[in-house]
């Protein structure tokens, strides 16, 4: 008995070593999308409601490009346990090239599409001002966005979460002063409202790439692996990060980009309705950051059990993640609950605002119970290699039921634009159920191979 709780005791130290630095990061990152937001709703319901429509449109192809090129974590963490540390410096390399060709593309795309899909919208002009040139300031972070993802997958399943921490931390309030200077137009600069806010986010991530290539060109045990040397990109590598990765990114973007045909439906209720939405979103997204730092903390611990062919120690770090995950989620929910309409006063003083948020605050809480289950239980699934099993759950889950039922909410039943909400909740839920499912078959599973 003293042997288990000392394991156990091991065990949870380990995934907390791994998964508060995380949480510490993903919080900083959200923190940017904060103070966009925050910022820009200061500057006036146009500027958070442009900021919002573009910060929509941004969202998905941010986290589904970057989940394909999170691939290089799994891969990473399971060459790490099978002690294949050669093979490292070729996956990040591959990595660092499909960021650099993803950027590309989303720039050429987006100068050529933009205008005309905004204005296909409905805004009023002054919103489409806004979301358009907001847009333009995120574009010039584009390629060093990107770039960030297979490094910091380098440093985070290394071990050095910690590490990654204080970069985001450092670039915080670099990311807040840019955005007060730009924003309101202080040191004689123009104002430039929620334009400001995506200007400051594209410099910041010039300043966070700057950071990591430094840290890893420079320090050991990052040095060794020699990432930023040339290299001819081979196919067979390409497309065993691709295999990982697509999966990974689409179900990724299924599921964030939901929120942005979420905000296209809600835009004909109104600019208030649209801050409203963006608020009670955002400081959702911001929560949504504990369970996703489960998710990303449970890939390294039970990736490299997994490339270790350890199943009984990937099951203790999969029970330890979720029961941790639960119980935080708890603490969290009850305590928004009750903070409801201090949250929405850090957006907006509009009085019909501040009573749309609070109400999107509570569907929100649902969200985040469905979350809670979800985003760890995905996590797990990629550090088994498993990345099919997110992709079907994501497309059943927010494109074969949350945007019909949001749809037939709204049009048949009247209940305006909570249906969209209403419907994310029923979405996240079932997404839920489907991953418990295929995790509780992929445990015996490996019980059975473990066994034999």
């Amino acid at each position: 008995m003293k042997v288990f709780q000392v394991q156990y005791r091991d065990k949870l130290n380990r995934l907390l070593s791994f998964m508060i630095p995380i949480i510490c990061t993903q919080i900083a990152i959200m923190g940017m999308n904060f103070f966009d937001a925050s910022m820009s709703g200061q500057a006036g319901d146009v500027d958070l409601a442009g900021a919002a429509i573009g910060g929509n449109i941004w969202m998905p192809i941010q986290t589904g490009i970057g989940g394909i090129l999170m691939a290089a974590m799994p891969l990473v963490a399971n060459f790490l346990g099978a002690g294949e540390k050669n093979k490292i410096t070729t996956v990040v390399g591959h990595g660092i090239f499909l960021a650099l060709s993803f950027g590309l593309v989303i720039l050429g795309a987006g100068a050529a599409l933009l205008p005309h899909f905004l204005q296909n919208m409905g805004l009023a002009p002054e919103v489409y001002h806004v979301a358009l040139w907001y847009l333009a300031g995120l574009g010039l972070g584009v390629l060093p966005f990107f770039t960030i993802v297979p490094l910091r997958c380098l440093v985070d399943t290394l071990g050095f979460t910690r590490l990654t921490m204080k970069i985001y931390l450092l670039a915080l309030p670099i990311n807040a002063v840019l955005n007060y200077i730009l924003i309101f137009g202080k040191l004689g600069l123009p104002r430039l409202g929620g334009i400001g806010a995506g200007v400051a986010s594209g410099l910041t991530y010039w300043l966070l790439l700057a950071i990591f290539a430094t840290v890893i060109l420079r320090l050991e045990p990052f040095r060794q692996y020699h990432v930023f040397r040339p290299m001819c990109p081979a196919a067979g590598w390409l497309k065993e990060y691709l295999r990982i990765g697509v999966p990974m990114g689409v179900s990724i973007f299924m599921e964030t980009s939901i929120f942005g045909v979420v905000a296209l439906f809600i835009a004909k209720f109104g600019t208030e309705t649209i801050a409203a939405h963006q608020a009670a979103l955002n400081f959702s997204s911001l929560i949504y950051m504990l369970p996703l730092s489960f998710s990303l903390a449970l890939t390294i611990v039970v990736g490299v059990e997994y490339g270790a062919k350890n199943y009984q120690g990937a099951k203790d770090y999969v029970i330890l993640g979720l029961q941790a995950s639960l119980s935080i989620a708890g603490f969290y929910m009850l305590a928004e609950y009750f903070a409801r309409e201090y949250i929405a006063l850090i957006y907006t003083n509009n009085p019909e605002v501040v009573a749309l948020v609070k109400v999107f605050l509570l569907y929100a809480i649902g969200w985040q119970a469905g979350d809670a289950v979800a985003a760890p239980i995905q996590g797990i699934l990629r550090g088994y290699k498993d990345v099919n099993a997110t992709f079907w759950a994501s497309m059943l889950a927010y494109w074969g039921i949350c945007l019909p039922l949001g749809l037939f909410l709204d049009y048949k039943m009247g209940h305006g634009a909570f249906a969209y909400w209403q419907s994310l909740d029923f979405g996240v839920i079932s997404s839920a159920c489907i991953l418990s499912m295929r995790l509780v078959w992929l445990q015996r599973k490996f019980s059975r191979t473990s066994q034999a």
